[in-house]
């Protein structure tokens, strides 16, 4: 189980205790309102040359819990569905983050099946054996592996490194508490001081 720690921090809270690099591009956006949180253990999928089957089998065999998370080579095919949707979530898989896009959105919405995503292609894609699944990949310009902590949220979507998951934890809860138990008057006055440090005043 992911730590219940970690439902304390926001994205932002873990960004901060990482190096850059960890948090995906902006246009992997939720195609949810409003947005949901999503956090769970990466289960990776790659699809290659138009085909949605290594996603569509990932529903299957993702444990309960866990977010899928997809590579895809193409912007011009839905990798997922509603029942694709549906059956993930009678199957326990916490949501999809996925560089590429779906369709049947409305039925996601229906469900609030938690859905990161590039946006909405109305032509399904094919069904070959191209893709693979528990791989390393390439999601919103970022590496991730089976076992990567995902945390998802109105603040963007952050990726944990399973080696790293302890640590972060560590370094975010002391940020946070941290910036909690200072003053906004205080924050200003040192904000402003650094500033005005930094262009020479």
């Amino acid at each position: 189980m992911v730590s219940e720690v970690y439902q304390s921090l926001l994205a932002t809270d873990i960004s901060d205790a990482q190096s850059a690099g960890q948090a995906m591009d902006i246009g992997i956006r939720s195609l949810l309102s409003p947005i949901p949180r999503l956090m769970g253990y990466a289960f990776t999928v790659r699809c290659t040359n138009r085909s949605n089957t290594y996603l569509h089998d990932a529903i299957y065999k993702a444990p309960k819990g866990a977010v899928i998370v997809v590579e895809t080579d193409a912007n011009d095919y839905a990798v997922a569905g509603g029942n694709v949707c549906a059956v993930a979530q009678q199957n326990g898989v916490a949501g999809f983050v996925i560089d590429g896009v779906i369709r049947d959105v409305g039925e996601a919405k229906e469900i609030n099946f938690a859905v990161f995503a590039r946006g909405v292609f109305p032509k399904p894609g094919g069904k070959t054996n191209d893709g693979e699944s528990q791989v390393e990949i390439n999601c919103g310009g970022v590496s991730v592996n089976t076992g990567d902590l995902i945390v998802a949220d109105e603040e963007g979507i952050v990726v944990i490194p399973k080696a790293e998951i302890e640590s972060t934890l560590k370094s975010a809860l002391e940020k946070k508490q941290k910036a909690e138990a200072q003053s906004l008057a205080d924050w200003r006055t040192s904000h402003e001081a650094k500033i005005k440090s930094i262009i020479g005043e």
